[in-house]
């Protein structure tokens, strides 16, 4: 009802010439909150459209892009060839005298960047039809905490409680030793790579208010762990896990998260975008 009435009076007075220095919009943005501020629209000196320029950030370094590119060398759970060339091609292209260049692609929903959904672990919960397309678009959008976990540790229940995480914070992004040996960079997939531990995850689960955890690898839980810790994480259908996120070159803190699954019907996990706002 403010809104309203600040919309109907500004209206009034732009009308009457009233209030010739006063945008309409400004005002609603300051008072109302109807459109939050823009994340994008200015112009950071980067952008040359003459020049096809794949970037890690924007806006002056205030959004930060998490997700690794679908590429041949990224590693893919349990091979030493990594994703290969063949996961995204021209179907139809123009230099074969198509009128426009059409790709087609496939690949596993697990790759790369991405969220698991309960029913990945849980066959109960795959046939309940607890699919990524029911998964709370609220718990994958909002404030996040970037920590690191020390280096040289899986995410065990001792490690957890020593991270000191804030009670109430709802998302939380786990940089391990994954990020600073450049897992994600060699096409090789690493068994031993660092995750979460049984007792660790299931600490998380019964101890904070965590909704989302962020994992630097293709797994949350460490490959000796990788049934016991993601039943912990996703016994209850409340905490979300995303995997695989790009954590290189980023300051530990807060920012805002954005994460988009693919609406998949029937998917046990989805490749996923994100990106992080200061």
């Amino acid at each position: 009802m403010k809104c309203l009435l600040l919309l109907l009076t500004c209206a009034v007075a732009h009308a009457l010439d009233l209030l010739p220095n006063i945008s309409v919009a400004a005002t609603m943005n300051t008072d109302c909150g109807a459109y939050p501020p823009s994340y994008g629209g200015e112009d950071d000196g980067t952008s040359d459209p003459s020049k096809a320029i794949h970037r890690e950030f924007y806006q002056f370094g205030r959004i930060y892009d998490i997700t690794h590119q679908l590429r041949p060398d990224l590693p893919v759970w349990g091979s030493t060839d990594g994703l290969g060339t063949d996961f995204c091609m021209l179907q139809y292209s123009m230099k074969n005298h198509s009128q426009t260049n059409n790709s087609i692609m496939k690949l596993a929903v697990h790759t790369g960047t991405h969220v698991d959904s309960p029913g990945h672990v849980f066959e109960e919960y795959y046939e309940e039809g607890f699919d990524v397309d029911t998964l709370d678009l609220s718990v994958l959008n909002g404030p996040a905490l970037l920590v690191d976990v020390p280096q040289d540790s899986n995410i065990t229940a001792e490690v957890m409680e020593s991270l000191n995480i804030p009670n109430g914070v709802k998302r939380v992004l786990f940089r391990t030793l994954n990020t600073r040996r450049r897992l994600m960079w060699n096409k090789e997939f690493a068994f031993d790579y660092v995750g979460f531990k049984e007792d660790g995850a299931q600490w998380l689960a019964n101890n904070t208010q965590i909704r989302l955890v962020g994992v630097d690898y293709l797994s949350a839980a460490a490959f000796d762990s990788i049934l016991p810790a993601h039943r912990a994480l996703l016994q209850e259908k409340k905490i979300i896990v995303v995997e695989g996120l790009k954590l290189d070159d980023i300051e530990a803190g807060s920012y805002n998260i954005h994460c988009l699954p693919l609406r998949l019907l029937h998917s046990d996990g989805s490749p996923i975008r994100c990106i992080l706002v200061k």
